[in-house]
């Protein structure tokens, strides 16, 4: 999703790099971007560790710039009221945890991708998915993604940066 998001920064016109928080180098500066997008999955409740400490080590950095965060879950796969307010909830804890609140936020289910997962995963995953989803076919792979709303999000963002950045330039 990460990928496919810069993809459509890319073709909005920007400049991006997609980085995996667990491999930043130390070098990098990102004070030095007009803009920051920060993606996470729930596992077991929570995004990843490493997002979380990221997005609290930065936070100061993060703050005055343009910034969004979106989130991956089951959760917002579902559709419903009671799932939208899960994921609010993971986000809810996230801000918490990291003390930084994105200008910019977004919620999308993701996926079953069975056919990656070894076989202890993959039992796990369809007993889990027979149990709370009844009607999913667990015989292969299941995209619960709204790519619509995934490229939409992406606009919405560039635009945001965008035009902090055009009031930043008014200014100077």
């Amino acid at each position: 999703m990460a990928d496919r998001i810069g993809d459509r920064l890319t073709a909005n016109g920007h400049e991006t790099m997609t980085v995996n928080v667990k491999e930043i180098s130390p070098d990098l500066d990102i004070d030095d971007f007009d803009g920051v997008l920060v993606g996470a999955s729930i596992h077991m409740g929570k995004q990843q560790k490493a997002v979380r400490k990221f997005g609290k080590a930065n936070r100061d950095v993060l703050v005055p710039k343009p910034t969004g965060f979106f989130q991956v879950s089951g959760a917002s796969g579902e559709e419903t009221e009671e799932g939208a307010a899960e994921a609010a909830g993971y986000v809810d804890e996230f801000v918490e945890a990291t003390d930084w609140r994105p200008d910019r936020i977004g919620l999308f289910g993701g996926a079953l991708r069975f056919s990656e997962y070894g076989f202890l995963m993959r039992a796990l995953m369809k007993r889990i998915t027979r149990k709370e989803h009844p009607e999913v076919d667990t015989s292969g792979d299941v995209e619960f993604t709204d790519w619509e709303s995934v490229e939409a999000f992406a606009d919405d963002f560039a635009a945001f940066v965008e035009e902090r950045f055009d009031e930043s330039s008014d200014t100077s």
